[in-house]
């Protein structure tokens, strides 16, 4: 692989736009009536689609890394497309919620602040670029987290920031310990300085990253704060903050890993593949007993992780694994998002309140049939080709017993996504007689949400017909 080294800016056009829209739309905010905040939406929307058509001119040129600490490869264009992307369908979900409220302006700001620490995330080369990363990936996004100031967003913000807190100290001390034991903190010197040092010291550094990016992900042991955000607070925070930050942190352990870890000298595809295990396991078995969907959409993404860990276990062993990875964080982004704006459209959240769904708003009950389907990886949805991918590239790189208990989990969470698609399509009974007629219909004020859950939906089904093409462009073979 040609790998070019220099300090051209222009090379961060995606990651720039980002930045500058996030201080002017701050500015503008600042000096714009309530009633024509819609500016800054429409400016950030800009920047992602300038930052979507600089990614497509960069990736047509060969892998470099800009100012030494940060890798420009497939992997961080295809993280750039999909953070974009979400982004975009974030800032059109918000509308309903955000229209008019004091603090539009800063839910814009913050969301793409986080976005732009997705994307660092996923290109750092170096130890300190990773952590700097992280913190670029969580402060804003504490902050959305307690956009509402609500009772319950403030809890789950309060949580999240002290969670965040405890693992950001403990990754800064992880990247010390290694930075210790190699002597370097550029990715390829640590890989050369680790296989020279004590194998216990690098595992004890390497346990500390791997705690602070799995934080970001959302995985076991540091998933605790999902389920609890999900549920306190709105739903298109909740889906930024279960979609944004997982795609970079998951991209940045699959280079971390890959890159600057020798597997002879600390066995960390055996704890990967326990973390992957343990993510999709609990995910699932806490999701069977929920009432509220937002607590069950936030133990699913818990066991999301737990699937796409396993493309991370096999790093450097499988080729398929990078390609996999990346075609299931674009299908999981979008099916993801999609289930959040269902939520947000009908401003429903307890099963029973989606009874009748379908009698009352067809393409909306279809919209989250697909993407609940989707999360469990029902063919032909973008998920069940990520999934089917990343369980050959597991099988590839030896893990077949993992793939056997990723299986077994697929098939029991079958179980309760059914418990929430089965009662959209019930005929509405006499027990429902006493209800109002519109009662979980969609509201009209919700549009932006259902546009968004409806696209988001489709899209995720033409990932799955066109897997091929986006398999092949983000480097698998035949």
């Amino acid at each position: 692989m040609d790998t070019s080294m220099h300090s051209d800016p222009i090379a961060l056009a995606p990651e720039i736009a980002l930045l500058i829209s996030a201080v002017l739309g701050l500015l503008v905010g600042a000096w714009t009536p309530r009633r024509r905040q819609w500016i800054v939406h429409a400016l950030a929307a800009l920047a992602c689609v300038a930052g979507l058509a600089a990614t497509v001119v960069s990736a047509t040129r060969p892998d470099e890394t800009v100012f030494g600490t940060y890798v420009l490869d497939t992997a961080t264009h295809a993280t750039r497309a999909i953070v974009l992307l979400a982004v975009l369908a974030l800032i059109a979900l918000c509308r309903d919620t955000v229209a008019g409220h004091k603090r539009e302006t800063e839910f814009v700001v913050l969301l793409q602040l986080g976005a732009l620490g997705a994307i660092a995330l996923a290109g750092a080369g170096d130890l300190i670029m990773l952590f700097a990363a992280f913190l670029l990936a969580s402060v804003p996004l504490y902050a959305l987290a307690g956009w509402a100031k609500q009772g319950s967003a403030t809890e789950a913000a309060l949580k999240y920031y002290l969670a965040g807190a405890l693992l950001g100290v403990t990754t800064a001390a992880g990247v010390t310990v290694l930075f210790g034991v190699a002597g370097a903190t550029g990715y390829g010197r640590v890989a050369e300085g680790i296989s020279r040092g004590p194998a216990a010291a690098a595992a004890v550094g390497l346990i500390a990253v791997l705690a602070g990016l799995a934080f970001k992900a959302g995985a076991v042991p540091a998933h605790f704060w999902v389920p609890d955000v999900s549920d306190g607070t709105p739903p298109p925070v909740a889906a930024a903050l279960t979609t944004v930050p997982k795609i970079g942190a998951l991209v940045a352990l699959h280079r971390l890993l890959g890159t600057a870890i020798p597997p002879d000298v600390v066995d960390w595809r055996l704890l990967v593949a326990v973390l992957a295990t343990a993510s999709m396991t609990l995910g699932n078995l806490a999701a069977f007993a929920q009432s509220s969907v937002l607590r069950l959409l936030g133990y699913s993404t818990v066991s999301q992780v737990g699937y796409l860990l396993m493309a991370v276990a096999v790093a450097g062993q499988a080729p398929l694994a990078r390609p996999a990875l990346l075609l299931y964080l674009a299908a999981y982004a979008l099916t993801n998002i999609a289930a959040f704006a269902v939520v947000a459209s009908t401003d429903q959240r307890t099963l029973d309140a989606y009874r009748g769904l379908f009698r009352r708003d067809p393409l909306l009950a279809l919209a989250l049939a697909v993407a609940l389907l989707g999360l469990v990886g029902t063919p032909p949805t973008g998920v069940f080709v990520g999934k089917l991918e990343v369980f050959t590239a597991a099988v590839d790189g030896g893990l077949a017993w993992l793939v056997v208990v990723a299986a077994v989990n697929t098939v029991a969470s079958l179980f309760y996504y059914l418990r929430w698609i089965a009662p959209c399509f019930h005929p509405a009974g006499s027990a429902d007689s006493d209800r109002p007629a519109d009662e979980g219909a969609p509201r009209t004020a919700n549009r932006w949400a259902r546009g968004v859950a409806l696209t988001s939906a489709a899209l995720s089904l033409l990932l799955g017909l066109a897997s091929g093409v986006v398999l092949t462009a983000v480097g698998a073979a035949g």
